[in-house]
């Protein structure tokens, strides 16, 4: 379990997305450069990445989050800040840019038992802030 100021949470997204065309340039240094990004990415929204995988022609990606963002705005980040960063950095001329496909897929993933919930109940009694 995690908190915030006003929220106790364990929030886990698993988030797949594509480079445009599917092409498969996710290899070699590519791969490299682009999960250091996502790390980056990761340290300066507040959000943990649990796994991470880049294969050559998609992502996989499984972060926990607070509560205040949503999948859409996590995907959003780390696809366009990661291909904006990357295109900076590394990319001499437009073959050389990231460019990711339109959309991706957002599953939500973990358990919370019966114990979990009484236990944070008990916790937050009435009076109590």
């Amino acid at each position: 379990m995690k908190t915030t100021r006003h929220a106790t949470y364990n929030l886990n997204y698993h988030i797949v997305w594509l480079p445009k065309y599917r092409n498969s340039v996710l290899v070699n240094e590519v791969a490299s450069r682009v999960r250091s990004i996502f790390h980056e990415i990761a340290d300066n929204k507040g959000v943990e990445i649990l796994d991470l995988t880049v294969q050559p022609d998609h992502v996989h990606l499984f972060v926990s989050s607070p509560p205040k963002n949503e999948p859409a705005l996590l995907a959003n980040w780390f696809k366009g800040i990661s291909s904006r960063k990357y295109n900076h950095r590394y990319a001499d001329h437009d073959g050389e840019k990231i460019r990711w496909a339109r959309g991706y897929y957002a599953g939500t993933a973990g358990h919370v038992s019966s114990e979990t919930v009484e236990n944070y109940i008990q916790q937050h009694k009435e009076g109590d802030s």
